[in-house]
């Protein structure tokens, strides 16, 4: 698939590694709708990077002055279009949403096909054909300290909002591309090494991740040839604040490679996955080797 104009729904979308995403895909020329939960300022400063994007592309036509005094802004929104023609000019939208709870989604969907593309020309704007589930929580909670609300709110994030959400985003594809070449659409979830390996004290959220897997492979099958649908697993993406030089050093003796891994590289992993049509049910590992 081409990413060139396409539209993308990215959950967790102002996350460290699902930033990198959302600003790879835009720099490809994709369209994002960008989903968050709380963080307004990553939002809009991510906002503001990919209408940079936009205004470079627009800054190489004839037409720059014209195109870039056309932009209007709306809401919490940019939409930034362009009047030349066959270019890869990204439009994207930011929706303040929360994913754990069902009605929301609901909601979040009636926006999404409504309100947004009702803001922007017709044809400008085109129906998703790529949902990435990146939103996540990630904590260390001992046996001894486990809840019945962290236990839920977890696994509510981490698998049941992107099984929901996929299932949502299905129904859209399907009643928006009848006939369209296939595969239609891709779906990639963001999964985790751990739920190979789960580490002492992570063992609830390891599991949200290995469930996750488990739904990316029969999710491949059930829905073929329509969409492909992958994993993109990281490792160690940059070493979270407070980390100890001990334990850091610990860590990096278990991967080959010998560093941690970039964001920037996740977010490659994500676009070839969305640019390659023969690859689907697949857990990609992004860990420096760490899981040989």
């Amino acid at each position: 698939m081409n990413i060139r104009n396409k539209t993308a729904i990215i959950t967790g979308s102002t996350g460290r590694l699902a930033s990198q995403i959302v600003l790879a895909i835009a720099e490809a020329g994709a369209n994002c709708i960008c989903l968050y939960h709380k963080n307004s300022a990553q939002a809009k400063k991510l906002e503001r990077e990919i209408k940079g994007i936009s205004e470079n592309v627009i800054a190489r036509t004839p037409k720059a002055d014209e195109a870039i005094s056309s932009k209007k802004r709306d809401c919490f929104a940019e939409f930034i279009l362009s009047e030349a023609e066959g270019l890869a000019v990204t439009n994207c939208v930011f929706i303040k949403t929360d994913l754990t709870d069902e009605e929301t989604i609901e909601k979040t969907f009636a926006e999404i096909e409504k309100s947004a593309f009702a803001k922007v020309s017709a044809g400008k704007f085109p129906a998703p054909q790529i949902l990435i589930n990146a939103a996540a929580v990630f904590d260390k909670k001992l046996i001894a300290e486990l809840t019945f609300d962290y236990i839920r709110h977890t696994l509510d994030t981490n698998f049941t909002a992107p099984m929901l959400i996929t299932k949502k985003f299905v129904s859209l594809v399907r009643r928006k591309f009848k006939n369209a070449k296939k595969p239609v659409a891709k779906i990639i979830n963001l999964t985790d090494i751990v739920a190979e390996n789960p580490p002492a004290g992570f063992s609830v959220y390891s599991a949200s991740k290995a469930a996750l897997i488990c739904a990316t492979k029969s999710l491949a099958r059930e829905l073929a040839p329509d969409f492909t649908v992958n994993a993109v697993s990281p490792g160690v993406i940059n070493f979270q604040k407070g980390t100890s030089a001990k334990l850091k050093k610990r860590i990096l003796s278990h991967i080959p490679a010998g560093r941690q891994g970039k964001p920037q590289e996740v977010a490659s992993a994500v676009k070839f996955l969305i640019e390659n049509d023969y690859i689907t049910g697949q857990i990609i590992n992004i860990d420096g080797g760490r899981t040989v």
